[in-house]
């Protein structure tokens, strides 16, 4: 198993959006986020993504900020945590090379101009493939959008055009090596096909024909997005994968191979952060992972002072604060309940 230098190491947030302090230590393989409605898992995985985007695309940290979070008005000092008074917000990452890159700016900076950046320029001399799936699914939206997206002001956050143009890309030269052509040939038995692209319109090519994605399941469109990410060589070695909610329209008799595609990905060096509600993606990384995969878990919880803190744990079931295992416990106990009830209600 190998893992390259630009697999992200850790993660500090200070007055950050929700968080008053966050300093998380992130594995080198997979990352699994967990927590309630409203406890930053979505923002933890957009920040990172925008610090490994702009490695590629050579932009500026808080110019990328502003478009993957679309705060009101543009407004960077709308993503400092609220409070009463003055204050300042800082992001800080550091890479498994050592790197760190360094963004900070008040409550009051209105452009990304205003922001203090350290160590840019050093970080960006360590390129990192990313790609970010998110909850909503776009390909079947994929025609006409990136031209529109660049000719107008149009409220999608970034990580949207950047996935169309990642599905985009052209498959690499030379022979597919067998690692991939295994996770490929399991997605297509998922898929039950293939994916096609003509005049910028994604089909599913099987027996029946071409199969156009705006009639197709959206659980099968994600699960095509991962095919196209892996068939362009934008998921290789040393890439990274953002995943919001890889449960979202899937049926759970198949969250099973999408977990155990991802164990493969991660096997081949792909750092892989995923936000998951799901009792059933849980359990199959618990069922499936061997003994070299590299699993962190995170949970993310709001105290009653409203501050959002973080565990990490190496399993799941030892972290002292899981949402999603208590709320399948408390049903698991209502439905013993009810059915203890409905015995005695029976006895004559």
């Amino acid at each position: 198993m190998s893992y390259l230098e630009g697999a992200i190491k850790r993660l500090t947030l200070t007055n950050f959006t929700a968080f008053r302090k966050l300093d998380l230590e992130c594995s080198p393989g997979i990352n699994i986020f967990i927590g309630s409605n409203a406890t930053g898992k979505t923002h933890i995985l957009k920040c990172i993504y925008a610090a490994c985007d702009i490695t590629r695309t050579k932009e500026d940290f808080a110019n990328k900020l502003l478009r993957v979070f679309l705060p009101y008005g543009m407004k960077l000092g709308r993503l400092v945590r609220r409070q009463q008074r003055s204050s300042r917000a800082s992001i800080v990452l550091e890479n498994m090379k050592e790197n760190k890159i360094e963004l900070s700016f008040s409550n009051h900076d209105k452009i990304a101009s205003s922001a203090n950046v350290k160590g840019q320029e050093k970080w960006l001399k360590t390129p990192i493939e990313c790609a970010y799936i998110p909850v909503k699914e776009m390909l079947a939206h994929a025609p006409g959008f990136r031209s529109l997206y660049n000719s107008r002001e149009i409220h999608f956050e970034e990580i949207y055009p950047d996935i169309i143009d990642r599905a985009y890309k052209p498959i690499l030269r030379g022979r597919v090596d067998q690692d991939r052509q295994q996770i490929l040939t399991l997605l297509q038995d998922c898929m039950d096909g293939r994916v096609t692209v003509k005049d910028e319109e994604f089909f599913l090519k099987n027996t029946q024909g071409n199969l156009e994605f705006s009639l197709l399941a959206e659980g099968l469109r994600k699960l095509a997005l991962l095919w196209l990410l892996i068939q362009n060589g934008t998921l290789l070695e040393g890439s990274i994968l953002f995943w919001d909610e890889p449960e979202s329209n899937l049926n759970p008799e198949m969250i099973a191979s999408v977990v155990g595609i991802l164990l493969r990905l991660q096997r081949l060096g792909v750092q892989i952060f995923l936000a998951t509600h799901d009792y059933v993606v849980l359990k199959q990384f618990d069922l499936q992972a061997e003994e070299e995969d590299r699993i962190r878990y995170h949970s993310l919880k709001r105290k009653e002072t409203k501050e959002i803190v973080c565990e990490s744990e190496d399993s799941y079931d030892k972290l002292g604060s899981n949402s999603i295992l208590a709320t399948y416990e408390k049903m698991y106990h209502e439905q013993i309940m009810k059915t203890m009830d409905a015995h005695v209600d029976s006895i004559p």
